[in-house]
């Protein structure tokens, strides 16, 4: 993020109701080490091939709150984008999500209270077999507009 501009996600009353946006990734093993090195998480279920043949679920998992991450990640880097701040989550995880899967996530607003700056986004998730894997909604407070803009206001955001 060093030297690259950015600037910062919809406000308020840029969104509008449909707005959507979708990001795919494949979960490699160092994504999976990555986050189960910083979560500190030794969960066989995650680790284990061995433990997790023997479980009902025969491979093993990636963690629900790693795949929060990337949601989280969507929310605060596209929709509404950077500034923005999640408030409150519902989510699902109907199926599980394997090791070297690829996940595609999909978030759309469906509800704007500019009120109270909140604006709420649909998720849902797949694999890469078109099962859905994530499903529910966040709310989220968009970015809010500066007072004022120089040249060094948002300097470490560059």
């Amino acid at each position: 993020m060093i030297n690259k501009k950015r600037k910062l996600g919809k406000k308020i009353q840029e969104l509008k109701v449909g707005d959507h946006h979708s990001i795919t990734r494949k979960i490699e093993d160092r994504d999976l080490l990555m986050y189960l090195g910083l979560s500190d998480d030794a969960n066989p279920l995650y680790l284990q091939h061995d433990y997790a043949s023997q479980t009902p679920y025969k491979r093993p998992l990636v963690p629900a709150v790693m795949l929060v991450g990337m949601v989280s990640s969507l929310v605060s880097m596209q929709l509404p984008g950077p500034g923005s701040h999640i408030l409150r989550q519902e989510l699902n995880f109907p199926e599980p999500l394997y090791h070297y899967s690829e996940v595609s996530i999909r978030a759309e607003v469906t509800k704007i209270d500019a009120a109270n700056h909140e604006a709420t986004i649909n998720i849902v998730a797949k694999d890469n077999d078109e099962k859905e894997i994530i499903t529910g909604i966040i709310v989220v407070s968009p970015p809010y507009e500066p007072e004022s803009m120089t040249a060094q206001s948002l300097e470490n955001f560059y």
